[in-house]
């Protein structure tokens, strides 16, 4: 039997209960000397018609609480099951509903928690921009990148360029490379934008994706597959030149043709063809390092020792310069090849002790620093500085500015670095001279 015709049923006992209670109302005041039967039967009216608006409210009291409850998503509100007249059909079928509210509310939560997880851990920083102009940074990765310091208008983020506080200001939606200002040093960040609607409201969503890491390995790859053959076609062209210099200037000693004076000073000649053709074949198969990608076999180890080392490796090769050698924290660790790492330093050193040779007070400083986004690594001279003009191509294969130089050192340098995933640069040291960067 349903709740309302159990509800109905119920309905018409308690008014055949008030007209019961009304007849022997009547009756009692209408026969004499009944005062006490009076009473009793005006209590026995009102106790019934209170049954009777209690039964005939309690439906709209319980509705009106779960509607209530539904109005402010209060989905832990309980009805009483109990009472009979089918209220307790009632109140179980409205307590199984806001059973499957609890799960469906939970079902959504957790989903949100998901969704919200999923954006705050994506490896690609998201920026929102509401319809009042306000950025937001939507998760860790914008968090990391603007870690500097960041506003929460457009204009705030001109410190990071010009171009991208444009952008954040400006409608529509698209994909561009822009060049950013991160950490003191220019990264093209891929910007893709798009408009969203966000509880009837308009809100601009931007994503940026640094790439220079990427393009970093690229270029690697690119100078090391153009090194490699050239080396090879070179030497393929230059070897035969060799051995037929060689094969010549041997000819050239028989007895027999030393009568012709001219016979010696080809002999001459071709002996140092055959030798700079040797030179420049060993000063090749020098270059053929740079060709072979440097494979990185990562271990965690503790920073002060292996850069105490370090310093003492340079300190008995260079006694005349002052080297300052400083790791914060203490117990500071490194997770990197500490071999190859060892490598880029002590070149790093090397330059900068010559690049130091004219300077009347040399100075020089290794530095490690982390903290919760990177490892830190700083070579500082108070040398004559690197030009501006000449800060990328130092990095280029078998570019030096020095006449002994090679332009092998800084390039793999490079290697190394972008090989651990990190950057190099160059800036202006605070006291004058060159300041080279490592963040890993």
């Amino acid at each position: 039997m349903g709740f309302d015709q159990r509800f109905t049923i119920g309905l018409i006992g308690w008014i055949a209960a008030l007209a019961v209670a009304l007849l022997t109302c009547v009756a009692a005041f209408a026969t004499p000397g009944l005062a006490a039967a009076r009473i009793v039967a005006i209590l026995f009216a009102v106790a019934v018609f209170a049954g009777l608006w209690r039964h005939v409210t309690r439906t709209n009291r319980t509705v009106a609480r779960f509607l209530e409850a539904l109005k402010f998503g209060d989905a832990a509100t309980l009805f009483d099951t109990g009472g009979g007249a089918g209220f307790g059909a009632l109140g179980q079928s409205l307590n199984e509903a806001m059973a499957r509210l609890r799960t469906e509310q939970s079902r959504t939560a957790g989903e949100l928690r998901y969704l919200d997880a999923l954006v705050d851990d994506m490896p690609v920083a998201v920026l929102t921009i509401d319809g009042d102009g306000q950025v937001a940074l939507a998760n860790k990765a914008a968090r990391r990148l603007f870690r500097n310091g960041h506003g929460t208008r457009p204009e705030d983020f001109a410190a990071y360029g010009a171009t991208f506080a444009r952008r954040l200001a400006q409608e529509g939606a698209g994909e561009e490379l822009l060049i950013l200002n991160i950490d003191g040093r220019a990264q093209r960040v891929l910007v893709r934008s798009a408009t969203l609607d966000r509880l009837g409201q308009r809100t601009r969503a931007l994503g940026l994706q640094p790439i220079q890491g990427t393009l970093d390995a690229v270029e690697m790859a690119a100078q090391t597959d153009l090194v490699r053959v050239l080396t090879h076609e070179i030497l393929n062209s230059l070897t035969p030149v060799t051995s037929l210099a060689a094969t010549a200037a041997d000819l050239l000693t028989d007895p027999a043709l030393s009568a012709d004076p001219r016979i010696a000073d080809a002999r001459m000649a071709v002996l140092t063809l055959a030798r700079r053709a040797q030179g420049l074949s060993n000063f090749i198969e020098a270059y053929r390092a740079i060709a072979q990608p440097p494979e990185v076999k990562r271990q965690n180890f503790a920073a002060a020792p292996w850069a105490g080392e370090l310093a003492r490796i340079f300190s008995a090769e260079m006694p005349a310069i002052p080297l300052t050698l400083e790791v914060s924290p203490e117990g500071l660790a490194l997770d990197a090849d500490p071999d190859l790492l060892a490598q880029v330093l002590i070149n790093l050193l090397r330059n900068a002790a010559q690049a130091m040779t004219a300077t009347e007070a040399p100075r020089l400083a290794l530095r490690l620093s982390a903290d919760s986004q990177a490892t830190l690594i700083e070579v500082e001279d108070n040398g004559p500085g690197v030009p501006h003009s000449l800060r990328q191509d130092v990095f280029l294969p078998f570019f030096t500015t020095r006449q002994s130089g090679t332009g092998v050192g800084l390039n793999l340098a490079r290697q190394i670095v972008v090989a651990h995933g990190g950057a190099i640069d160059i800036l202006d040291a605070p006291g004058g001279g060159a300041l080279f960067r490592i963040i890993l």
